[in-house]
């Protein structure tokens, strides 16, 4: 799944096309997505301009003059930039077609995305108005994560997983920046330390910084917009590296099911 790098590096890409220009017309061929495509929407959307186009969790948002469009890419989604005449594939499913001669392709073989429209507040929207702050911002700290973490018994990883407490946090991030503190994966979050709860969210932030400058890690499913992988993968320290040695001590690389997800660790570095 396109997780929150993978979706900035989109919207980065995307951006310089888009912002500014006008809707020539949307076409949509299959609108049995996550949620349906709404009837009308090719109208709706037709001879807006795109203001902006900005990130909330992983949904992408293009703000138009009367409306907000939302994209989310799912499981296997991805958005692209192409010109105009290009090829249509089997699962192209939707696309944006711009007044500078390019088109926003959405392409999704599995159609667990969304392609929505709001005329509303996006803040007060059903899909994300419940969302914890975004993990790069000021907002999540050290204390506010401290605060969603006591008392509860559920694992730390579960935690810093969980959207409605910070978002974007996806599986192969959350492995990574426990390893990066220190911490295992199935410490319950209030037993978590002052010192190492500080080393956790300093963790995150740098994993994720990291892998917006790498461009989003390389998964089977994704390609950033201009067709091109992600390179973040060769720099993981745990993630998919069961049974190699820990690049710190040399220690076996441990692999085991949390909430039906593979956790990755290394027992000497991240002692329970």
């Amino acid at each position: 799944m396109p997780e929150l790098p993978e979706v900035e590096t989109t919207r980065r890409g995307i951006q310089p096309y888009v912002e500014g220009r006008t809707i020539i017309k949307m076409v949509i061929r299959h609108r049995g997505f996550r949620w349906p495509i709404p009837d009308q929407l090719e109208d709706i959307i037709q001879g807006q301009k795109i203001k902006t186009i900005e990130r909330r969790a992983k949904y992408l948002l293009f703000r138009c003059e009367t409306g907000t469009l939302i994209i989310h890419l799912g499981m296997s989604g991805r958005l692209r930039v192409l010109d105009n005449d290009s090829h249509i594939g089997k699962h192209d499913h939707v696309d944006i077609y711009i007044d500078n001669g390019h088109v926003v392709r959405l392409t999704d073989p599995r159609r667990f995305g969304a392609v929505l429209w709001t005329e509303a507040d996006t803040g007060a929207h059903q899909l994300l108005a419940h969302l914890g702050p975004e993990p790069l911002s000021d907002f999540f700290n050290a204390d506010y994560l401290r605060l969603q973490s006591k008392g509860r018994s559920s694992t730390i990883k579960s935690v810093i997983m969980n959207g409605e407490i910070v978002v974007g946090v996806g599986n192969i991030y959350a492995n990574e920046a426990l390893f990066l503190a220190g911490i295992h994966p199935a410490k319950a979050a209030g037993k978590v330390s002052k010192v190492k709860m500080a080393k956790l969210v300093e963790a995150i932030k740098l994993v994720l910084e990291k892998a917006l400058l790498a461009g989003g890690t390389t998964l089977k499913d994704f390609r950033k917009s201009d067709g091109k992988p992600g390179y973040f993968a060769q720099q993981l320290h745990v993630y998919g590296r069961e049974q190699q040695p820990c690049l710190i001590c040399q220690t076996p690389i441990s692999c085991i099911r949390q909430a039906q997800r593979a956790t990755y660790f290394c027992k000497q570095c991240q002692p329970k």
